[in-house]
Parts: C-alpha cells; structure tokens; sequence
C-alpha cells in the first residue's frame, strides 16, 4: 500500500517526491488567474501556518 503524506513548507521538490509528500500542482490555476486580470484577488493562507 502506498500512502502519502501531508506537508507544509516543503520547498525542496526532490524531497516532495522521494519522501511521497502529497502535493497539488496549481500551475493551471495560477496560469487562469492570471490571464482573467481581476482588478482585486483576495490570497488566503489557513490559519496555523504563522512563521516566527
């Protein structure tokens, strides 16, 4: 059985994939946003993810 794991802040890709760290790629979402031009976009982060 293969089972992934969740993560945060992972910047290393190779490590995202050797480790099997589940991960979304969002490049077409990121691509459609961008060419839509909306005069305001609102980013969010979930809570929790606060770095000191």
């Amino acid at each position: 059985m293969n089972e992934n794991k969740t993560g945060l802040g992972y910047q290393d890709f190779e490590e995202v994939r050797t480790q099997h760290i589940f991960y979304i790629d969002k490049t077409d979402f990121i691509r459609e946003w961008w060419e839509y031009a909306d005069k305001v976009t609102l980013i969010i982060r979930p809570r929790g993810l606060e770095r000191h």
